[in-house]
């Protein structure tokens, strides 16, 4: 009877938010708690899971899992070592495991190491030795690195962008892995390097080109000889060596058809890399067009994109509404710790005088504001996308006469509406949201909207690439740089089983 030894560590991270992550920022499961803890849940751990457990002769062996709350700033060194330590003892206390699956997410980084899943990946061989089996899942936004290809057997990744196939992911994953342990297939895997960054609205996978690409890769992967494929746009954010975007492909023992099809597609992507840029309209104008439109209006503020890694607490929408006297009911989301605990002091129904905004990234000004405390909860709350639960911590309703914040007092995601429900306000009642996420599915807050405006603001997750400061990551890539040039050639990774 095959063991599979399951684990799990996610993050990502964007390296221009000033507030480091911690330890507390995750939720750490042990054990038999990961099996609980995904049971409902449609993320890729539970697709994986789903599919070992039909399968009679399989035991499942769970280890080890930190997933953090939300995306956030780069991980504190310290609190690095202490998930490290806890996920590699996991994978050392796994006695006489067949096979090894793990989902992570590939952009997590912290002060000193730029490459966590190629860590925990070169440790975890160490422990388990060069012939075992071990497959991993990815975001699409992970950066993918040799020493994470060097570890693994192969791997999947998301397919879809904003992401629907969590769960999907897994299971391609899982079905995989059980092929392989099943010895009938050898998988190799090739990888083209394309030195470009990109952002926008081309690259949802259902109507955007960058969608061509992905197709083809998923062709591939579901050809006869095909395992996986797909494509990796990184995270701009995430300012590390090998950032950048990749073609991955990989086949059963056919590596020169799967650096052909990969070669092919990087020259396709590299073609429209143009394309795969966000316009953005400057806060002036896009306040202008939010009080002169008559129905509904999405203000997308994704420079301050929690999911992406940012800290949540920007103000810069909320202060350029109010200077300019907007009129119309507004309803914005904020991470304010110390207003939620004001708020939480005076209680529902009170009126109280603080400062909001920049309590973490002090590239915002706080603003001074009157608010009456509408509603007050612990912050916790299921999600609408997979079923989680998300928390936000001590979270506040307030109002300021047309407008209504709000306020948790730690990031939580907001690329749905969940955080907004849970509290009672629907997008669709108010003539302006603000949604600090780059793209969501249309049916959260784009349906039915008379305008959506990308707004080019402050912040360390702005699609204006070019401000915010990358250091690190490998040079001339577009679009930071001009003339940058590209000759796709093909990286070949393989092992023996």
């Amino acid at each position: 009877m095959p063991r599979i030894l399951v684990c799990e560590c996610k993050q990502e991270v964007s390296s221009f938010n000033p507030v480091l992550s911690h330890y507390e920022d995750f939720d750490v499961s042990f054990g038999a708690e990961i099996l609980a803890a995904h049971q409902n849940v449609t993320s890729e751990m539970g697709g994986a899971l789903t599919v070992f457990g039909a399968r009679a002769d399989v035991e499942i062996v769970p280890g080890y899992s930190a997933r953090s709350i939300t995306s956030g700033g780069t991980l504190c060194d310290a609190d690095f070592q202490r998930i490290a330590t806890e996920f590699l003892d996991a994978v050392r206390n796994a006695r006489d495991v067949d096979a090894v699956y793990f989902s992570l997410h590939g952009a997590m980084g912290t002060e000193t190491e730029h490459d966590v899943e190629g860590y925990l990946l070169a440790e975890t061989r160490k422990i388990v030795g060069e012939r075992m089996p071990i497959v991993i899942s990815l975001d699409l936004h992970g950066i993918l690195t040799d020493r994470i290809l060097e570890h693994v057997n192969a791997l999947t990744v998301y397919h879809t962008y904003p992401h629907v196939d969590f769960y999907q992911t897994g299971e391609r994953a899982a079905r995989l892995l059980l092929r392989i342990i099943d010895g009938a297939v050898k998988p190799v895997s090739v990888r083209v390097r394309i030195p470009a960054l990109v952002r926008g609205y081309e690259l949802i996978t259902d109507t955007g080109m960058f969608g061509q690409c992905v197709r083809r890769a998923i062709a591939l992967e579901n050809s006869p000889g095909g395992l996986s494929g797909g494509m990796f746009i990184g995270n701009p954010f995430t300012d590390v060596p090998e950032l950048c975007s990749n073609v991955y492909l990989c086949t059963d023992n056919a590596p020169g058809r799967a650096e052909r099809e990969a070669i092919e597609i990087a020259k396709q992507f590299w073609e429209m890399r143009e394309h795969l840029q966000q316009p953005l309209t400057s806060l002036d104008e896009s306040v202008r067009l939010a009080a002169s439109a008559k129905g509904r209006v999405v203000l997308v503020d994704a420079a301050d994109a929690t999911s992406s890694g940012a800290a949540g607490d920007s103000n810069a929408v909320l202060r350029a509404l109010v200077e300019a006297d907007y009129r119309r009911t507004v309803l914005v989301p904020i991470v304010d710790a110390p207003a939620v605990e004001m708020a939480m002091a005076a209680g529902v129904g009170a009126a109280i005088e603080t400062r909001i905004g920049g309590s973490l990234d002090h590239r915002f000004t706080p603003l001074q504001v009157r608010l009456q405390v509408r509603m007050l909860s612990d912050g916790v709350f299921r999600n609408e996308s997979h079923g989680s639960y998300w928390d936000g911590g001590r979270t506040a309703v307030l109002q300021s006469g047309n407008f209504m914040l709000i306020a948790t007092s730690r990031p939580v995601s907001l690329y749905d509406r969940s955080l907004f429900l849970a509290h009672g306000q629907d997008p669709a009642l108010y003539d302006a949201t603000v949604v600090k996420s780059p793209h969501c599915q249309p049916r959260f807050f784009a349906d039915g909207a008379e305008i959506l405006i990308n707004i080019d603001a402050p912040g360390s997750t702005s699609a204006n690439l070019k401000s915010l400061g990358h250091t690190r990551c490998a040079r001339p890539v577009f679009p930071l740089d001009d003339n940058v040039t590209f000759a796709p050639s093909a990286k070949h990774f393989g092992r023996a089983g």
